[in-house]
Order: structure tokens, then sequence, then C-alpha cells
């Protein structure tokens, strides 16, 4: 296989990840864009995390959210529990790094907020008990999840599950899956300014 060969299958499996989540995963994704946009109007605020790449994915929707994904309009409250060096590393350090994002939730959630989990596995320590502690103050729950789920599927309220086994694929339709929900909320945002 030449290397363009190889850069159009890697394309065409990241489209075939992306057709086949949305087909089968449509009516979920409107589903968690409603409860948002619920939360957000009323006055709530979107908490995520998650691991390595899916980290960054947290980071990068906060900020989306928080300045614009493409159009001006009010800012809106959103927090990636994945930025603040001090806090994670205090947290690992005195308790446990499976408690990096739980305790965060703890401080800053509230009935009402929503809790988005990021992961490719659905098994990671540390989002499973950020989940735990999330249902217990009363936040709703998202996962952005891939292969079967994992440990965090049946904890959340709208598990949206990428059916693939390659973490970046499952990554890929995760930040496409992110982007769709950041322009779902603008638009409702949009309508009322």
């Amino acid at each position: 296989m030449t290397r363009s060969e190889h850069v159009k299958e890697l394309a065409r499996a990241s489209i075939r990840a992306k057709e086949r989540f949305f087909e089968e995963r449509a009516e979920d994704v409107a589903r968690a864009a409603e409860l948002l946009i619920a939360a957000l109007r009323s006055g709530r605020k979107i908490l995520l995390f998650g691991n390595g790449g899916s980290a960054a994915d947290a980071q990068h929707l906060a900020a989306e959210l928080v300045n614009r994904y493409r159009r001006a309009r009010p800012a809106l409250a959103a927090l990636a529990l994945t930025t603040d060096t001090s806090i994670l590393t205090a947290i690992a350090n005195d308790a446990s790094f499976e408690e990096v994002f739980s305790r965060q939730i703890e401080a800053l959630g509230e009935p009402g907020d929503v809790a988005i989990a990021i992961s490719t596995s659905g098994r990671s320590p540390n989002v499973v008990r950020a989940v735990e502690t999330a249902r217990r103050l009363g936040l709703r729950t998202i996962g952005l999840l891939g292969r079967d789920g994992g440990l965090v599927a049946p904890l959340v309220d709208i598990p949206l599950i990428v059916p693939a086994e390659e973490t970046p694929r499952i990554q890929e339709v995760h930040i496409t899956l992110g982007h769709i929900l950041c322009e779902l909320i603008e638009s409702a945002f949009d309508e009322t300014v």
C-alpha cells in the first residue's frame, strides 16, 4: 500500500465510524443537546473531563462554549476539570489519581449541572468515580464513550457510545459529536439573543 493509499484508507475508516455512529445515535445526540440547553438556560453549568486525548477534547469543547463556536452570543458556563495543574496534582498526591475529577465535582458541581465524561474505554477509574459522584450530588450526566461503553455507560443518563475498537476512530467521532453539540447549543442561544 502506498502512503497516499494509506491516507485514503485511514480517512475512509474515520468516515465509516462517523456514519455508523450518527446513523445509530442521532436521537440520543439530540437528547443530549436538549439536556445541555435546558441546563444552561436554567443558569446551570457544564463540567467536562477525561484523560489524555479526552482531556484535550474536554478543554476544546469548554472553550467553544465559554467563548464561541461559530457566532457571537452570550458566554456559556462550561469548565474543563482537566486544566488546573495545581488542583490535579494536589488531589493526585494527597488522595489519589482516581479522585482528580470527583473531588472537583464535589467542590464545583451543583444539582442541575451537567457532567460530561469523555472516555474511549469507559473504564478509567477517575472517570467512573467522577460520574458516581456527579450522580450522588444531583448532576445530570452524559458519557462520550467508545467500544462497549465500559463501566461508565450504565452510570450516565445519556451514554453516547461509539461502536469502534480503535481509539483514534473513537476520538475522531467524539470531536465531531462535540462540535455538533456546540452547534445545536449555540443555535438555541442565537434564537434567544
